[in-house]
């Protein structure tokens, strides 16, 4: 599977920005401007290893005065958007220059003097698919060749000023336009394999590349005049060639793969780009030569990316399994070739200061080092060269992996007898059950069919979001602790868990509107209602005896027993023993047969006999069916997100701490009640 970075910037031609006239009177006027800042194309971003198309029918949060800003700098501040809008197939933002700082007056007088400045507009992918070559998708009211990116949810987060930008709308426009051309080549390029004697599907990947370097330089021999006035070209020789070219790649290929057996990385990255046996020797060596935890030689490129991401997450304490889905292979190797076994936050930070051409004396992080990184990251956002990597959004997907390992810890017992919804805003939202009135009966003489109606049944959620902060400061930051950033990550992500967990069994054990009542004929009570033998089978009686408004049965059945941990031991000798001992008096058990084994799977919870929720009970039980068929309850999510989402907030980074939000988007309600039997169990 692909990985994609999480954000972009798009940047649009020079012509895109325009300064109009001054609204208000006197010294209050303010100059007004407006942009066209993206234009729906296919897009070079970097850190992505296809081009980006952005959806904008998915791109969110356009209302609100976004703040404009300078090279995408939070504290140059230009002024603000009143209006974003999409129209047709382009993003336009119109607003007012309201800064009062030199990056506002700087924007003003080079736009007077003619100066084309461009407009790049920072946003955050929540969701994207990738479109592999010679596939297409719709985008932006178009079809989009691949290979492509679509991002087909994003949300708005600024609009910049700015001098060059992450990509110009020119290259843009050849790249979204060149697509169908080299796949139009692509077709002739197999037809010309095909005549010089090879087939592409045999052919590897450094195969393909030398032999499509030559097609691309074109007529490789002379071409003679046949007999009827035709070109004629020598075939044999040429394909003799062929072959002989392809052969010398092979034995490159296998010698230095046998002299990089223990290095894959250099393995692959040798075969890639053409190295011979020398090169890949010295670079083995290079390799193989001790290095510092930490920070990397002068020589070596910056690790900025998901190698060292994953490197932390490594450190971090994340479960491998997690890292494993989380990265591909090619990023796991270069991990491990980089020898990041030891990664902190400050080898963070002097990777980033070495990405942005800067040197500093390694040593213990003090607050040069930390300024030093931070300006590093601004830099390299506002140049392009990484706009879409941050040195906060790496440590924030550090902080995700370590939330979601430990949310996933979390057991989660409301899973098994509730039923998952999507919601796709904050609405309430009501849910119907289709019923019907009336039965199948037998045709008559005449072939007349009795008519049968629909009715339906509503059952209402809505979704609610809850949110915490996680952030380092100053002292974290000196101290390298990445562990406590973990810490707070992980207590974040079990928090997460028991949110949704307790949020399910308070609405439970509150029985809203006497959901288990003896009306709905769904609440066992008195000492017939003791978890056992007898009490299974009332609760089981009661359960199927269940009927619609028409007074026909619902014909459901229990799957699930719920109980509270002091009846743990009990539910699943019932759920496993075909003999148990019941007592008739204190002292004389009386062996009998369990009809019930097997057949109500037993979960426990605490949060039945939980003394802080109110309606608690030690004794209750419950029998659930199957939420696939007939749900008691639902646990409702935003977009189908069923984890909690760490990402950099908008805050002001110019202060010596990092600071992220976590935010979990979920609701819980009741459905049907004839999907459940309660037992008070005294």
């Amino acid at each position: 599977m692909k990985r994609m970075p999480g954000a972009i910037h798009m940047t649009c031609a020079a012509d895109a920005v325009r300064l109009l006239e001054a609204t208000g009177d006197g010294e209050q006027a303010l100059r007004r401007f407006n942009m066209t800042a993206y234009t729906g194309a296919a897009m070079q971003v970097a850190g992505w290893d296809a081009p980006v198309v952005v959806d904008l029918a998915g791109l969110r949060r356009l209302r609100g005065a976004k703040p404009i800003l300078l090279d995408h700098d939070t504290r140059q501040r230009v002024g603000h958007a009143e209006q974003i809008r999409v129209e047709g197939n382009s993003l336009l933002v119109d607003g007012l220059i309201s800064g009062a700082g030199s990056a506002a007056q700087e924007v003003v007088a080079s736009s007077i003097n003619g100066f084309p400045w461009q407009a790049s507009v920072g946003a955050l992918v929540e969701k994207a698919i990738f479109v592999p070559a010679g596939k297409t998708a719709q985008a932006n009211g178009g079809e989009v060749q691949g290979p492509v990116y679509i991002a087909r949810k994003a949300s708005l987060q600024e609009v910049s000023f700015v001098t060059l930008g992450a990509d110009d709308q020119t290259s843009a426009r050849v790249a979204a336009q060149a697509q169908p051309t080299l796949e139009a080549d692509s077709m002739d390029f197999e037809k010309w394999l095909d005549a010089k004697g090879f087939q592409l599907v045999e052919l590897n990947e450094s195969q393909q590349v030398s032999l499509r370097a030559m097609f691309d330089a074109g007529p490789e021999k002379p071409v003679a005049a046949g007999a009827n006035g035709t070109a004629v070209v020598d075939a044999a020789e040429h394909v003799t060639e062929l072959r002989a070219s392809a052969a010398a790649e092979l034995k490159r290929q296998s010698k230095v793969r046998e002299i990089a057996t223990r290095h894959p990385a250099i393995a692959a990255q040798a075969v890639e780009e053409g190295w011979d046996a020398t090169r890949t020797e010295l670079e083995v060596l290079r390799a193989s030569r001790p290095a510092a935890p930490a920070i990397h030689g002068g020589d070596s490129s910056p690790l900025i990316g998901k190698p060292l991401e994953a490197a932390l997450c490594r450190s971090a304490g994340v479960s491998a399994e997690l890292i494993e889905k989380s990265y591909d292979q090619k990023t796991l190797e270069a991990m491990d070739a980089a020898k990041l076994r030891k990664a902190s936050i400050g080898t963070l930070f002097y990777e980033y200061i070495r990405a942005a051409g800067r040197s500093i004396r390694p040593g213990k992080i003090d607050d040069e080092v930390i300024q030093a990184a931070f300006e590093a990251d601004r830099q390299l956002r506002a140049s392009g060269g990484f706009s879409t990597i941050s040195l906060p959004g790496i440590l924030g997907n550090v902080a995700n992996k370590s939330l979601l390992d430990a949310y996933l810890a979390v057991p989660r017992v409301s899973q098994n007898f509730c039923r998952t919804a999507n919601h796709t805003d904050f609405k309430v939202h009501t849910r119907y059950r289709m019923t019907m009135a009336g039965s199948m009966e037998q045709v008559g003489p005449d072939g007349e069919l009795k008519h049968m109606t629909l009715g339906e049944q509503g059952y209402q959620n809505q979704l609610a979001t809850y949110g915490g902060m996680v952030a380092l400061n100053r002292q974290q930051l000196h101290n390298d602790d990445l562990e406590a950033l973990v810490d707070t990550s992980r207590f974040l992500g079990r928090k997460s868990a028991i949110a949704v967990e307790k949020a399910v069994f308070t609405l439970l054990l509150s029985n809203p509107t006497s959901f288990f009542s003896v009306g709905n004929k769904n609440l066992l009570s008195g000492a017939t209602s003791a978890l056992s033998v007898s009490g299974i089978t009332l609760a089981e009686q009661k359960f199927m005896d269940q009927v619609d408004e028409q007074g026909e049965p619902v014909a459901l059945e229990p799957a699930l027993m719920l109980v509270p941990t002091g009846l743990k031991v009990v539910a699943e000798q019932l759920f496993s023993e075909r003999v148990v001992n019941e007592s008739t008096t204190t002292d004389k058990p009386k062996p009998a047969s369990n009809p019930h084994a097997g057949r109500f799977r037993p979960v426990a919870s605490p949060y039945l006999n939980a003394q802080a929720l109110a309606g608690s009970s030690t004794t209750a039980w419950y029998l659930f069916a199957n939420p696939a068929d007939v749900a008691a309850l639902e646990i409702a999510y935003l977009n189908g997100v069923t984890t909690p989402t760490i990402e950099s907030g908008e805050t002001d980074f110019n202060t010596l701490g990092i600071q992220w939000r976590c935010y979990f988007d979920f609701g819980i309600a009741m459905q049907d009640f004839r999907a459940a039997i309660r037992a008070d169990g005294v």
